[in-house]
């Protein structure tokens, strides 16, 4: 885990946002140990030549959902509650092991092609430690949690489950996951949103997640109708009632986070709340967009996602960069949202999210070397500008290089190298095929 990347353009994502240009990157022991120009690298036994690319911190997804990738394709033309309902708890009651590990392995498979490094996934009720085993394996570092449901209309049977057998199922994960591998995979506790929760379920997260010290991820306020429901039942808007209950802190990820009031942008930044933007994932559900330059200057921490690829249709961060940057600018003008801002949604704002900023989200001395290698050659990235708006606004997934966890290589030569493709690929048709016909 020891290397030196060579005569590279360095987007660093420090506190002063400085990019370097003909600089080196040395990581040891799977740590950044020095970035500038000429370093000396003596006992390193990898060099890589970077020249002609950009080295950025890794990519991170801020809300993911894994257990759905098999169900790509299958979920077009519904609004969420529809959606959930007709077509995704279905599906994710029809997973077994098996699937569920399929499902993963094709995510992950993606999020590396595409330059991510890490992410905060929310799994179905049953079968998460084939995620976390599908991480463990592929090497992405990974914040995740089973998702908790103990209410709600229309949920199917595999997919009902008691409060305690819930909280049950979570603390035997968080006991065997939380700090696993030197740290890169966590636990979040993961309740799926007001209308699938009891009040004693919501309690009970907010109480544990402070006493093991863990995150707390969600939905909130994603559609108009949701919300409306979420008033009949609570009297109170999304955050407020979380906040009602004890769930808001610097430890909460909210995703979405689209019909928002100001009251509740007021609760997030004084709690330190987390947003999670996914503009695709949104705009294909046809719930709208989250007004994110009004956040950010409300000072909430906003990080950017996928979602889940039965509601985009895909992972690519690249993708959700460049629509996050475009979605506003007709609203705040040519200049009320540089893109610089964009991709620290996707850098250090997405770390904040996953409670992991010490660690992961920039490039500098004494953080773990999540590194990712974005080649500039390609016709559609020239001329070669400003190499921040470049990123956003031109590249692409396939642009994606190298990518590194922890020092460690994932992808080399754009060829994964924990992950074998062909046989991910067949084994997610096979299984994405079954339960398609399972569910009719």
């Amino acid at each position: 885990m020891d290397l030196v990347i060579r005569n590279t353009t360095v987007v660093t994502m420090n506190a002063g946002r400085e990019v370097l240009a003909g600089a080196d990157v040395l990581v040891r022991d799977g740590h950044i140990a020095a970035v500038g120009p000429g370093l000396e690298a003596k006992g390193v036994r990898q060099t890589i030549d970077a020249a002609g690319c950009v080295v950025t911190p890794g990519l991170i997804h801020g809300h993911l959902h894994a257990c759905q990738t098999l169900f790509r394709n299958h979920a077009d033309g519904l609004e969420l509650l529809d959606w959930l309902r007709e077509r995704i708890w279905p599906l994710e009651a029809a997973h077994t092991p098996e699937s569920m590990r399929a499902s993963a392995d094709l995510t992950f498979l993606e999020l590396i092609r595409s330059g991510a490094t890490a992410c905060l996934d929310m799994g179905s009720v049953r079968h998460y430690d084939a995620v976390f085993e599908s991480a463990r394996d592929a090497g992405l570092r990974l914040v995740g949690g089973k998702c908790m449901m103990d209410a709600g209309q229309g949920v199917p049977g595999g997919l009902k489950e008691s409060t305690e057998a819930s909280i049950g199922e979570s603390l035997r994960l968080l006991e065997r996951w939380h700090g696993a591998e030197d740290g890169r995979l966590r636990y979040a506790f993961a309740p799926r949103f007001v209308l699938s929760c009891t009040e004693g379920l919501l309690r009970r997260v907010a109480a544990l997640a402070k006493d093991k010290g863990v995150r707390i991820h969600t939905h909130a306020s994603e559609n108009p109708t949701e919300c409306d429901l979420v008033r009949e039942k609570t009297g109170l808007d999304n955050v407020a009632y979380f906040h009602s209950l004890g769930l808001l802190g610097p430890h909460t990820t909210l995703a979405h986070c689209v019909w928002l009031t100001v009251n509740e942008y007021r609760l997030m930044r004084e709690t330190g709340a987390h947003a999670c933007h996914c503009p695709s994932a949104n705009l294909k559900l046809a719930s709208g967009f989250a007004k994110v330059p009004e956040l950010l200057d409300a000072r909430v921490n906003v990080a950017l996602g996928a979602d889940g690829a039965a509601c985009n249709n895909n992972l690519d961060i690249f993708t959700e960069l460049r629509l996050a940057a475009l979605l506003q600018l007709p609203r705040v003008g040519p200049t009320g949202f540089p893109a610089m801002r964009v991709l620290e949604m996707a850098t250090v704002n997405g770390a904040k999210a996953l409670g992991l900023e010490a660690e992961v989200g920039s490039i500098e001395v004494g953080k773990r070397a999540d590194l990712t290698i974005v080649d500039l050659s390609g016709p559609h990235l020239c001329p070669t500008g400003d190499p921040v708006a470049t990123l956003v606004y031109s590249a692409r997934s396939d642009d994606v290089r190298d990518v590194f966890v922890g020092g460690r290589a994932l992808l080399r030569d754009r060829r994964p190298t924990t992950l074998d493709p062909a046989a991910i690929v067949a084994t997610a048709r096979r299984q994405a095929a079954r339960l398609a016909e399972q569910v009719g």
